[in-house]
């Protein structure tokens, strides 16, 4: 349908686990440095659920995940932005992204991948990736535990948070892949502020008048999928969760509030997946097509369709 130009197709990764054995290298590398510096920082998503849960990093995490909180204990973006400056002067490659939601600084050494997430407080609350709403209150007074023989903060309390990131159930250990209906339920709670208005639409039926791209579900055998439920969200900027299932073509039509990272849910009969990283663009139409040796960890699994 799209007749713009399509980006040449690629290989769609799988993300690796981290080797555990430098990661704690890496993460006691970085608390000495923000320490130094004065800047609170704690442990959230995989790395803080690890901790607090197992006492340990989780076994199929490939990354470590830090934040902190542009406006409390005195965190600016400017001080961020020097602490970069400080990162790099010790070996680590760094990068630093500006978005709705996060500064986000992207830290790399000795192999390990670390993203430092300083949240920007939005009405109260801060939205960490996929799309979920946490209050800002739980960062506020932040609780100290031991962990790697090492003490960190982590939201306070931790309880609340993980349960607000990952469910109920967040106490009992789920493989890669395992948590992913309880992450798109979470996504679809979030309440976002007043002033928000949508800046994403998916339906089953084409309209010319809105619509700049569609995606097409295929199953393992190349065959289009109809009634496949797909979700959408952006991950930088606050476009709300956007659900609808694909017509007898295997189709959903988009729009998009611009070219950016998306978190995509495909889900039909006994599938299920969440491509939590995947670069999508405006007058674009993708293809989506499982692996049936990874089901779970892909990144840029969407290619774009050939006409």
């Amino acid at each position: 349908m799209s007749t713009a130009k399509q980006p040449k197709a690629q290989q769609a990764t799988v993300v690796e686990p981290m080797d555990m054995s430098t990661a704690e290298v890496v993460l006691k590398e970085i608390k000495q440095i923000l320490d130094r510096l004065g800047l609170v920082f704690f442990l959230r998503h995989g790395t803080c659920l690890g901790a607090v849960r197992d006492h340990a990093f989780i076994e199929w995490d490939d990354d470590l995940d830090i934040g902190s909180v542009i406006g409390l204990h005195g965190l600016t973006e400017e001080r961020v932005r020097s602490a970069a400056d400080v990162f790099e002067e010790d070996g680590f490659a760094v990068s630093i992204g500006t978005n709705e939601l996060s500064l986000a600084v992207d830290l790399k050494k000795s192999g390990c991948q670390v993203d430092w997430a300083c949240y920007r407080i939005i009405d109260d609350s801060i939205y960490q990736w996929p799309m979920t709403q946490i209050p800002a209150r739980l960062h506020t007074d932040l609780r100290e535990i031991e962990f790697l023989g090492e003490k960190f903060w982590v939201p306070n309390p931790p309880e609340e948070y993980l349960r607000l990131k990952y469910g109920s159930e967040w106490m009992v250990p789920k493989k890669a892949g395992g948590f992913e209906r309880d992450v798109l339920d979470l996504m679809a709670k979030t309440i976002f502020p007043a002033s928000f208005e949508g800046l994403i639409a998916l339906s089953h039926e084409f309209d010319p008048r809105q619509h700049t791209g569609s995606l097409k579900i295929l199953d393992v055998e190349g065959r289009s999928i109809e009634g496949a439920e797909v979700s959408l969200a952006a991950t930088t900027v606050l476009t709300g969760l956007a659900k609808a299932k694909t017509n007898t073509d295997g189709y959903v039509y988009f729009s998009l509030s611009g070219q950016s990272g998306y978190v995509v849910g495909v889900e039909y009969g006994e599938h299920q997946e969440i491509l939590y990283s995947e670069q999508l663009a405006p007058h674009v139409d993708y293809v989506y097509r499982p692996d049936a040796q990874n089901r779970a960890g892909r990144v840029d699994a969407l290619m774009p369709e050939r006409v």
